[in-house]
């Protein structure tokens, strides 16, 4: 019976652990910004920067007209309570060191290049991107 009752303490303890590590939850942000739309672009960058005050990981992904933000041709106004403009709010996650790229498709189906491109954005590659997105501890947030 001794050894019974501690092999339910084990598993409770295990499943307890679990539990715990589940509680957590993913702690990788991935936001991905599709759109042109100002509110919506400086929305994405609000939460991806409400998600690294919050202890969370994020990450920036451009594409199709939301890659554009990432271009020196940018030009929008600044939103409240931000009191910045979504490429400004950008910068502040870049600056803070959050990856921030354009897919890689924008740039050879535009007529933007790299040197287009605000300082510290890159350029992903399909396979690194799908690899990042297979890992469990990342959140989505798709914009």
């Amino acid at each position: 019976m001794r050894a019974f009752k501690s092999g339910i303490a084990a598993t409770l303890l295990t499943l307890g652990g679990i539990g715990a590590a589940q509680a957590e939850g993913p702690n990788k942000l991935f936001v991905t910004v599709t759109s042109d739309e100002v509110h919506n672009q400086a929305f994405a960058m609000i939460l991806a920067t409400q998600g690294m005050q919050q202890g969370q990981e994020p990450r920036v992904l451009l594409c199709g007209p939301g890659a554009e933000m990432a271009t020196d041709d940018y030009e929008a106004e600044a939103v409240e309570p931000a009191g910045a403009n979504p490429q400004q709010m950008m910068q502040n996650l870049i600056n803070e060191g959050v990856q921030v790229d354009v897919c890689a498709i924008f740039l050879p189906n535009t007529d933007f290049t790299e040197d287009d491109l605000i300082d510290g954005v890159g350029v992903a590659s399909a396979e690194e991107v799908a690899e990042y997105m297979a890992d469990p501890q990342v959140r989505y947030f798709a914009n």
